[in-house]
């Protein structure tokens, strides 16, 4: 009897963790909403009460774990694909993940685009930290400036060229 009372606690525990993800594609949680955008090129936008906005490019793979009675979720995990992310101030911070780095802010506008070789981020509006998974260094990036996170290679904050950013931005339709 006590082995079932075990595994049934250990199976609630699973159910809970998976119900506490969103997965693009799948039933929406209830602090997100999923709408297409009419606009050109076309993509998802997806808004998590009045915490977080984002636009998700057609090919971008992402998984959304949320925060307990709250909007601003807490993990944002992009495996591919580029998606511009809206954060906004007074909500807990929100982590995006990609194989190659984790950015963190609170209040801020930002896009990150995950490759199979390297996550580029760059910013919009704010500040943002970002640093390689398992690493502690961080570097901050604020408005108009970039890093390219591939492996084996050091973080560096660059100030992006106009055909750079102007070229990641009009995938977003800016």
């Amino acid at each position: 009897m006590r082995r079932l009372e075990a595994y049934l606690k250990e199976f609630a525990g699973f159910l809970a963790a998976v119900f506490s993800t969103l997965l693009i594609g799948a039933q929406v949680a209830h602090s997100c909403e999923i709408s297409t955008s009419e606009n050109t090129p076309p993509r998802e936008i997806i808004t998590c009460g009045d915490a977080v906005t984002i636009e998700r490019e057609p090919a971008a793979e992402l998984q959304i774990t949320e925060r307990p009675n709250e909007a601003a979720p807490r993990v944002i995990e992009v495996q591919g694909g580029a998606i511009l992310i809206n954060i906004s101030p007074g909500h807990s911070p929100t982590e995006v993940r990609t194989p190659h780095a984790i950015a963190t802010v609170r209040g801020t506008k930002y896009i990150v685009d995950a490759g199979a070789e390297q996550t580029s981020v760059f910013v919009l509006e704010g500040d943002v930290n970002v640093r390689r998974p398992n690493d502690p260094t961080t570097v901050t990036l604020e408005v108009g400036e970039g890093t390219d996170v591939t492996p084996g290679e050091p973080l560096a904050v660059r100030k992006w060229g106009a055909a750079r950013a102007e070229a990641l931005l009009a995938r977003f339709g800016r």
